[in-house]
């Protein structure tokens, strides 16, 4: 015999002597939990901003309420970043039904979104709806950004603010 059958032969008759089989026992490999695969990094989407700004009723101007507040045309909203090093802002417009939808610039995206905040800005001055209220922090402090609730898969990430209100300035009596 051969030098290489002779070694496969004691190879085999140790491997037989070490498998012993006892009926009442199975003996089944060890079970090794796959190593789960790290999660995929989150694409940074730019983002967009979008709500509605309105004009209180004199009735309700001191309560915090939007009974009787009608949408305001050509408000303008700013939306403000502080996730660089220089703070970033853009500004957005309302149309005839008080509702602003703006993109912010490149720079900002999903990764850095908490870091922005939406304020109003101003009224049409022909209007006497100027005087800004802190409704939803949309004056002060400026309004956080809630993602809104999108059903598929987009290329620009929609937040939602608001939505804010300016009161008149003067009301009859």
């Amino acid at each position: 015999m051969s030098l290489v059958k002779v070694l496969l032969a004691i190879q085999l008759s140790l491997v037989l002597m070490s498998c012993t089989v006892d009926s009442s026992k199975v003996v089944l490999p060890p079970i090794v939990s796959p190593v789960p695969s790290p999660r995929p990094m989150p694409i940074r989407r730019p983002i967009a901003v979008q709500g509605v700004v309105y004009c209180k009723s004199c009735k309700y101007s001191a309560f915090d309420t939007l009974l009787g507040a009608k949408p305001l045309s050509d408000a303008v909203v700013k939306l403000e970043c502080n996730n660089t090093k220089k703070p970033i802002t853009t500004y957005g417009k309302t149309d005839k039904n008080g509702y602003f939808f703006f993109q912010a610039p490149k720079k900002v995206s999903t990764h850095g979104f908490h870091k922005c905040r939406a304020f109003l800005v101003s009224s049409p001055s022909s209007f006497s709806c100027t005087k800004p209220t802190d409704m939803n922090s949309g004056w002060k402090k400026g309004a956080l950004l809630i993602a809104a609730n999108q059903t598929f898969p987009t290329p620009i990430a929609l937040f939602s603010v608001g939505p804010f209100c300016f009161a008149p300035t003067k009301c009859p009596k």
